[in-house]
């Protein structure tokens, strides 16, 4: 049993471990409660959020509140460790989805990001304290903050931008927002963009800064400027971070913990702002994800030795009987060729604009690189001229293998989800439940994607299997020919920006970002595929398996821009988001 068995088993000890480790840490052992809400947002829109409400919160003793707001393509989960520490704190807290993100409708170019009815929501909970509210937003969240606070400039008593500025793409902000921290990394990727330095660390410098401080030198880190009592006061913090780790450090959470218990009254207190717990939520959740990835595989195996999906089960034979010179090629061809190109094929996807069947933009762009690179896979396998394996392909069974590998770890996350109030992610990456909108949007994607994996598969099996080599080699190799070109695209991006302030090209900060995530994703496609290859002597399960999990992960975690009376920006702002 276990040698069928046992990857599925490994991965459900994982997921529910990590899961309830996850849970606890959430919940600060039973102290929170976290609550999974709808509510009614401007012209009609659904918004969602995670409300967080600690012990002793009630309509008698109302606590003090914070609406925390995340940055573009991200979702409420990516404020958990300001959500945790402030709710451990004594602080009620709402996370919420920006419009077009997550749970919420509209799209992301809804006027306010729904904001304000989030701050509305958030006044209406008769166990929050109405006079002692506080604003935070990380990136394009800080729009989100500042639209709410514009619609009700007595509404909160202090606000704090994480990697973040006034009037970001042109969205309005408050002349003068009441008592601002401002916590900007050394190492953020959009310095340029934001405040017009070329530099995080140069931030404190800028004429935007210190417009915004009312001071005419540049601002010295951790010095209050103006008064608390009246609302003018102003500080900055410069920690050595990058834009993602300012939701994902002690240095980026602990600023925004120090001034919210500050300038906000009657919260439990009494606890250090550099005693946080919030990476024992991330280890909990990033445990579930590996415990995901072995489930699929699990699955899979088991389910080839059910039914009618038996006669799948055809051991396959790699054409390779060693790692030659052709063999070396074409791992480093498939590592490569993916990075290289990525950056160039996300810019020529932005001609894939937003439509009703195809909403979303960053989705769109990642499918124009990924059957870009199908098509150099496809061409370089006839240039070349590799052995091809015998393939032995039933369609019909691929699909429903697929499906129902698939399945079994989407109910495992929709179990979690509805149980402990958390998915399976770690830092950037993130695999969430799909509502029915997104399960609709993400339909006409599988296409593609199918398409894409077909093909990209079909290269990868082709050239990399080996005949008799161990499964530990073969799904190395496997994940390595898949991720090692980001790993390398990362390291002279970052390298280059560690060591002199500035990615080796900066002009790429988004879609640099978004690679992060791609190492541990691709590292799941290349395990899956040869994993199913070596089991069936086809790429086809494989492809479908890729197929539904992307187009997944990518719907459920991306942003809607599409909507009926949706337009293109001015020629120059996609390059700039």
């Amino acid at each position: 049993m276990l040698r069928t068995w046992g990857w599925f088993l490994a991965g459900l000890v994982l997921i529910v471990a990590g899961s309830f480790l996850a849970h606890q840490v959430q919940t600060s052992g039973g102290r929170v409660e976290v609550r999974d809400v709808r509510f009614a947002g401007d012209g009609g829109i659904a918004q969602s959020g995670l409300l967080y409400i600690p012990r002793g919160a009630t309509a008698a003793t109302p606590k003090p509140a914070v609406l925390l707001s995340h940055g573009y393509i991200n979702t409420r989960e990516m404020q958990s460790p300001f959500a945790i520490e402030l709710s451990r704190r004594g602080f009620v807290v709402l996370a919420a989805d920006s419009t077009g993100h997550g749970y919420s409708g509209g799209t992301v170019l809804t006027p306010g990001m729904g904001g304000p009815a989030a701050l509305r929501y958030l006044q209406a909970q008769p166990f929050v304290d109405r006079a002692n509210i506080g604003l935070e937003g990380h990136s394009m969240g800080g729009t989100f903050a500042f639209a709410a606070a514009l619609s009700q400039p007595d509404g909160y008593r202090s606000i704090v931008l994480e990697g973040s500025t006034p009037g970001l793409l042109g969205a309005p902000a408050p002349e003068n927002p009441r008592n601002l921290a401002v916590v900007y990394g050394q190492y953020d990727e959009f310095a340029e963009l934001m405040y017009a330095v070329p530099k995080g660390s140069q931030v404190a410098d800028s004429a935007k800064l210190m417009k915004l401080f009312g001071i005419t030198a540049p601002a010295v880190e951790g010095h209050i400027y103006g008064s608390l009592a009246d609302g003018t006061a102003r500080v900055f913090y410069n920690p050595p971070i990058t834009h993602p780790w300012e939701h994902f450090s002690r240095a980026g959470v602990q600023p925004a913990v120090v001034w919210l218990e500050r300038t906000l009254d009657g919260e439990a207190g009494g606890i250090p702002p550099q005693d946080q717990v919030w990476l024992w939520k991330e280890i909990g959740t990033g445990a579930a994800f590996a415990g995901f990835c072995l489930l699929l595989l699990g699955a899979f195996q088991g389910l080839l030795t059910v039914g009618k999906f038996r006669a799948l089960n055809v051991p396959a034979e790699p054409v390779a009987a060693r790692r030659d010179g052709r063999w070396w090629l074409a791992f480093a061809l498939t590592a490569l060729v993916p990075a290289a190109t990525f950056f160039l094929f996300m810019k020529l996807g932005q001609v894939f604009f937003p439509m009703r069947l195809f909403p979303q933009w960053i989705q769109n762009q990642l499918l124009v690189w990924a059957l870009a690179n199908a098509l150099i896979a496809w061409g370089l396998s006839r240039l070349l001229r590799t052995p091809k394996p015998r393939f032995v392909n039933r369609w019909g069974l691929s699909a429903g293998i697929a499906i129902a590998t698939v399945a079994v770890g989407y109910v495992a996350l929709a179990v979690v989800d509805a149980v402990w109030k958390v998915d399976f992610r770690f830092w950037v990456i993130g695999l969430k439940p799909l509502d029915a909108a997104h399960a609709v949007t993400m339909l006409p994607y599988l296409v593609l994607w199918a398409a894409a994996f077909l093909v990209t598969s079909r290269a990868l099996v082709s050239s990399l299997p080996v005949r008799g080599e161990s499964e530990l080699a073969g799904l190395s190799a496997g994940k390595l020919a898949m991720s090692l070109g980001f790993v390398a695209l990362l390291a002279v991006q970052y390298g280059a920006l560690f060591s002199t302030g500035r990615m080796a090209v900066p002009s790429e900060p988004l879609n640099t970002i978004i690679a992060i995530q791609f190492v541990a994703l691709l590292s799941l496609v290349g395990a899956i595929a040869i994993f199913t290859y070596r089991r069936t002597s086809s790429y086809v399960p494989g492809a479908l398996i890729c197929a539904l999990v992307i187009g997944w992960y990518v719907t459920a975690g991306t942003a809607t821009h599409w909507s009926p009376d949706f337009r293109l920006p001015p020629m120059g702002a996609a390059a700039k988001r």
